[in-house]
């Protein structure tokens, strides 16, 4: 039987409580250093959904694993269908007041670095640069015998050709780009193969299942030896990709601060969880550091 990958975890009940109070934040930014973790939750004003929040994906979506699109070609037709529907929306989405909160953060020299555990390339558009892209980017694809990269725009053109007519309503998009889709919307949506070898062609990113590659894992843990603090933003740290980090800087003794309105899996190695909307949460940030207007558009 194969195994399904984590998707969610139970709180323990001695989970200590969250603050209201951005101060720490304040704090560890204005001593430099401070190596940012992203998830989901900063893109969810901007109109993308988390995977376990209040109406997370999750309560309705499971997302594709590496190793049903690699078994089952009906399986890759109903990703191919449902993501290529969900780009039209994804590719849409704009930076909103915490991407743009980072950007300003690192612009300031108080940043040593970006990891993001989206794949929405939100981060960069709102300005911050060498961000460390964990799961990869929906914006490029790669052919999995021959291991040729193409843009996500070309393939968006080819799949328009090949599915003349598909305009499907879908009812919800997640986080990873991919729509909320009937097999009976699905019907019979064609794939299009690699142009190079003919292969299948899959998006740059880590699915559920799929381990991330060594040498970013390797340069992510070589970021958290380099800071001076973590600051988590917007993710549950369900999986294992980013919480391992959390734990790596909480043994060194590097104080963790996460912003998450809930609970989270890295709450035992905080100092501590501001419980507010992201946006609010580092509009005050920036307001205290004096850097006016780095919310805005």
């Amino acid at each position: 039987m194969r195994m399904r990958p984590t998707l969610s975890w139970t709180p323990a009940e001695d989970l200590p409580p969250g603050s209201t109070d951005p101060g720490p934040v304040v704090d560890a930014l204005s001593a430099g250093g401070v190596l940012v973790l992203s998830g989901a939750g900063i893109s969810t004003e901007s109109g993308i959904p988390d995977y376990r929040g209040a109406g997370g994906s999750l309560s309705r979506h499971t997302p594709m694993t590496y190793q049903d699109f690699t078994a089952d070609a009906q399986a890759r037709r109903r990703y191919w269908a449902r993501s290529h529907l969900g780009w039209r929306t994804f590719g849409r989405a704009r930076p909103n007041a915490g991407h743009r909160a980072v950007a300003a953060f690192g612009r300031h020299g108080l940043l040593s670095g970006v990891i993001t555990q989206n794949v929405d390339g939100l981060h960069q558009a709102a300005g911050s640069e060498g961000v460390v892209e964990l799961h990869g980017s929906l914006d490029r694809v790669v052919c999995l015998s021959c291991g040729a990269f193409s843009p996500r725009r070309e393939l968006a053109r080819r799949l328009e050709e090949a599915n003349a007519g598909f305009e499907p309503v879908a009812a919800g998009i997640n986080p990873d780009g991919d729509a909320d889709l009937t097999d009976e919307q699905v019907g019979d949506f064609h794939v299009v193969p690699c142009t190079v070898c003919g292969g299948i062609l899959k998006p740059d990113v880590v699915f559920f299942g799929e381990a991330v590659p060594p040498r970013r894992v390797e340069h992510c843990r070589e970021l958290v030896r380099e800071a001076t603090s973590l600051l988590v933003l917007g993710s549950s740290l369900t999986v294992m990709s980013g919480l391992r980090f959390v734990r790596q800087a909480a043994r060194a003794g590097k104080p963790v601060l996460i912003v998450n309105l809930d609970p989270t899996r890295g709450d035992p190695h905080a100092v501590t969880r501001v419980a507010l909307p992201l946006g609010t949460a580092l509009t005050a940030v920036a307001d205290r550091l004096g850097i006016p207007g780095a919310t805005q558009e």
